[in-house]
């Protein structure tokens, strides 16, 4: 299962073309020492920066040694630089206290420098279900704009970066319809991931609806319920009513299965995590219901 990166069959070709160690044009490209305060948010960036553990260790490592990778960014109209990789350590540069950090500056398009902000952050172990979805989203719309549509294989491409399928990415990309109150359930395991796909196909509405009932009740939602909500509301018979009917009704006793790390861990490579475990077997398990 590769999990390299899918940025360099955009433009870039190599390691050393990303991150500029090669010659470009008449001379080896320079790091530039730039000012924390000309270097500016990546345009609806999905990735939270949030002061952690991790972050502490970055801002330590900062503190001991200086920014070892220099970031990646690129002139705005406006002025400044939008960041394209280096969020986090633009942030640790700041607690470190330092005015500065070195950075490769690049004239990307809108759609190359998408993909390479996905790319470069799509790998991290604790990215949220809701970072996910809005990422995979950003970079299917880019490589849509690039002249990928139609291919065939371009949600295998935009999940390459993560060593995730096709269908896991069309998973998340559905989840990224839904309102940024349900995706925070779902980020904090309120609402499932195959719940919250059939949620994604319902109206702004009656995703309120659902978020409101869901509030009152302080009830969680089955695979059972949600799938009835999403067929009531393809025929487009969802109402407010029904929707409380069908999250309120008693719901039949689950089956509780656990599988034993030590069982399916030697199926896996290490670096994988838990969501990417999930998915994989999700995906072998919809497989084999189709034969059935």
């Amino acid at each position: 299962m590769n999990k390299r990166g899918s940025a360099d069959k955009i433009k870039l070709s190599s390691f050393d073309d990303l991150f500029g160690t090669q010659e470009a044009g008449t001379g080896t490209e320079q790091v530039q020492e730039i000012p924390l305060c000309e270097l500016h948010e990546f345009r609806g960036h999905p990735f939270k920066v949030v002061d952690d553990e991790k972050m502490q260790e970055t801002v330590e490592s900062i503190k001991n040694y200086g920014v070892l990778m220099p970031g990646i960014a690129r002139p705005r109209a406006e002025g400044g630089y939008e960041i394209i990789a280096g969020h986090r350590r633009r942030h640790g540069c700041e607690l470190a206290g330092l005015s500065t950090m070195p950075m490769f500056v690049r004239d990307y398009t809108d759609d190359e420098a998408t993909i390479i902000m996905v790319d470069t952050n799509i790998q991290r172990e604790d990215i949220l279900p809701s970072e996910k979805a809005r990422a995979y989203s950003m970079k299917y719309e880019a490589m849509k704009h690039q002249g990928k549509k139609g291919t065939g294989n371009s949600l295998d491409e935009v999940g390459e970066a993560a060593g995730e399928s096709g269908k896991t990415v069309q998973r998340y990309i559905w989840l990224a319809r839904l309102s940024d109150e349900l995706l925070e359930m779902v980020d904090k395991k309120k609402i499932g991931l195959v719940q919250g796909v059939d949620i994604s196909f319902l109206t702004e509405q009656a995703q309120e609806w659902v978020q409101v009932i869901m509030e009152e009740t302080g009830t969680n939602i089955s695979t059972v319920q949600s799938a009835k909500l999403k067929e009531y509301g393809k025929k487009g018979e969802l109402t407010m009513p029904m929707v409380r009917l069908i999250l309120t009704e008693e719901k039949p006793r689950e089956r509780k299965v656990t599988l034993k790390a030590e069982k399916i861990s030697r199926y896996f490579p290490e670096e994988y995590s838990e969501s990417e475990i999930e998915n994989v077997i999700i995906e072998l398990l919809e497989e084999w219901q189709k034969k059935q």
